[in-house]
């Protein structure tokens, strides 16, 4: 695999973080040897890089849950669901899901 110097800047957006994630990822899937010397910089890039995806859909998510909630749709849309699409107790919730994921990764 050839050594590429890495950045030890943070990506600033979601696009910048998003490709260091996939280029990272697929170094490590098509490499023949993992490149042991250089795995811990990779990682900590990654970790970086996920931090400020996580960030910012986390705050898409809020702007876009705080715009429905100010003309009602959300509340229109939970009055028409259709009853098979709804929650219930057993179903997780996005938030859920999020957690045990981030609960596996701290493992």
């Amino acid at each position: 695999m050839a050594t590429r110097t890495r950045k030890k800047t943070t990506p600033k957006t979601f696009k910048e973080a998003y490709q260091i994630l996939k280029i990272n990822a697929e170094e490590l899937q098509n490499s023949n040897e993992p490149d042991i010397d250089n795995l811990m910089n990779t990682v900590e890039q990654s970790i970086a890089a996920y931090k400020v995806c996580q960030a910012r859909i986390e705050a898409v998510q809020q702007a876009l849950d705080a715009a429905f909630d100010e003309d009602g749709t959300t509340a229109d849309l939970q009055k028409n669901a259709d009853p098979a699409l709804k929650p219930d107790a057993k179903t997780n919730s996005a938030q859920e899901v999020q957690t045990q994921v981030s609960e596996e990764d701290a493992e």
